[in-house]
């Protein structure tokens, strides 16, 4: 993070007279040219969240609806869904350029959310409609989240993820803000369905973010845009992502870091549902709920975001960085182990929430900054979403497995406290590999650089 501030202020210097923007550029550490790129980045994901945190309440609401004891049956359908999505965006990537293929796979899941509420306002097999929104949305919110980080490692190299990164994510956070105080408000007024065409309209809103990036993308200086960052098809075979994760130890290393976060949000997920379902009967008052525990989550989140992901990187490394969320989560099993009620549920969950979304989440996506580009969307897609979903689904049939023995909340918070402890060890040898792989790769552009020759 050193090397990224003393970039930065070696173009603030050369950059002329410095007016009151150039003064708030470096107290943020962005460069002049970045600013474009950067907002339309956090414009991108604010509507992004914006309209995935509409449509969560209802997902959480339909997953109520469905049964909370054929949850694990529908972590199971969405992973099997992540097996034929895949693919399918592999078969994308390969033909299409960046500037088709972003706006088609968002354009396919607007169209699919107008769908679903032509779908949920028929009342047509009402049961089955929740359930497949509910394997749908789970699918949805991985990959348009991962084709959106996939792009931002694409147009942003490390040291630069490690200045913006947090900041874009605070657009996220933003939007997940807005939604679900908007969900929450609309929802005593209305069904729930009747929110997914303002959560569609939000996505489309996407597009023209993404047309501005790619118009006014930027390099650090004395670094310069590569081929790589022209969004070229990547050509190549669906299988190469797979290929990949199997050769690499360091893409083993972020599957094994996912694979324990999600068995572990699992873990959480299924104890909110079994508390808030014995709390609340009513269908409104638990969709309000979630998007209260949503709103206050992401309110802490952008705080974190804005003031304190990259200073937090600059002073500790990416790999304490990474430890930091698994440690608390740790803490937190402790504490729902003691107590497994309501307020320690909504305390907990606030804190692994936005820690994950403001420290995890970020540090997690700059790990991809270091890989080949082909690395970035097919085998992160696969990371993102196959591995992701089928930690789900293990996690979904561990849990009930567990509860079938008769351990209850408190034994099995017990049971996720060493998981908790051996994801910060991957996190934090995950760090140590990001800054090697940064340092070989700043050698070679250095020495790749021509150098000017004195004159004799």
């Amino acid at each position: 993070m050193s090397q990224s501030r003393d970039a930065f202020e070696s173009q603030a210097a050369t950059s002329g007279p410095s007016p009151r923007g150039d003064r708030w550029s470096r107290l943020v550490m962005i460069n002049r040219d970045e600013w474009p790129a950067l907002l339309a980045s956090f414009g991108y994901f604010f509507f992004l969240l914006f309209s995935y945190y509409i449509l969560r309440p209802v997902r959480d609401e339909m997953g109520v609806r469905g049964g909370v004891d054929n949850l694990q049956w529908l972590f199971s359908a969405t992973f099997i869904a992540m097996l034929v999505a895949s693919p399918l965006f592999a078969a994308l990537a390969i033909r299409f350029r960046r500037a088709v293929l972003l706006p088609l796979t968002y354009g396919l899941f607007i169209a699919c959310i107008i769908g679903f509420w032509f779908w949920l306002q028929a009342d047509i097999a009402a049961a089955w409609a929740a359930r497949v929104f509910f394997v749908w949305l789970s699918v949805f919110n991985l990959f348009v989240v991962s084709v959106f980080w996939s792009f931002m490692t694409d147009i942003f190299n490390d040291r630069q993820a490690a200045r913006l990164f947090g900041i874009i994510a605070a657009g996220g956070s933003a939007g997940a803000i807005v939604g679900p105080g908007l969900t929450g408000m609309l929802a005593q007024l209305m069904a729930p369905q009747h929110l997914l065409p303002i959560a569609a309209l939000a996505l489309a809103l996407t597009l023209p973010c993404i047309w501005i990036i790619q118009r006014n993308r930027a390099a650090e200086p004395g670094h310069t845009q590569t081929a790589s960052q022209q969004g070229e098809a990547l050509g190549g075979t669906l299988l190469e992502g797979a290929q990949a994760i199997a050769r690499s130890r360091y893409l083993q290393g972020i599957c094994a870091f996912i694979l324990l976060y999600t068995t572990l949000a699992t873990f959480l997920y299924f104890a909110q549902a079994e508390i808030v379902s014995k709390a609340f009967s009513d269908s409104g008052d638990r969709t309000s709920v979630f998007a209260a525990l949503d709103f206050a989550t992401n309110t802490l989140t952008i705080g974190l975001q804005l003031l304190i992901t990259a200073r937090l990187i600059q002073r500790f490394g990416l790999n304490r960085t990474l430890a930091l969320v698994p440690v608390i989560v740790a803490i937190g099993f402790v504490c729902l182990a003691a107590a497994p009620v309501l307020i320690t549920l909504v305390v907990f969950q606030c804190l692994r929430r936005a820690g994950n979304y403001a420290i995890a989440k970020p540090g997690r996506e700059m790990l991809f900054t270091v890989v080949p580009r082909m690395e970035k969307y097919k085998a992160k897609n696969i990371i993102d979403t196959v591995i992701y979903r089928g930690g789900d689904a293990v996690a979904g049939w561990a849990y009930t497995g567990l509860a079938a023995l008769g351990l209850g909340l408190t034994g099995i918070s017990w049971v996720a406290v060493p998981l908790a402890a051996l994801w910060a060890v991957i996190g934090y040898r995950l760090g140590q590999g990001h800054s090697q792989r940064a340092r070989q790769e700043h050698k070679e552009i250095t020495n790749d650089t021509p150098q000017t020759q004195p004159l004799r």
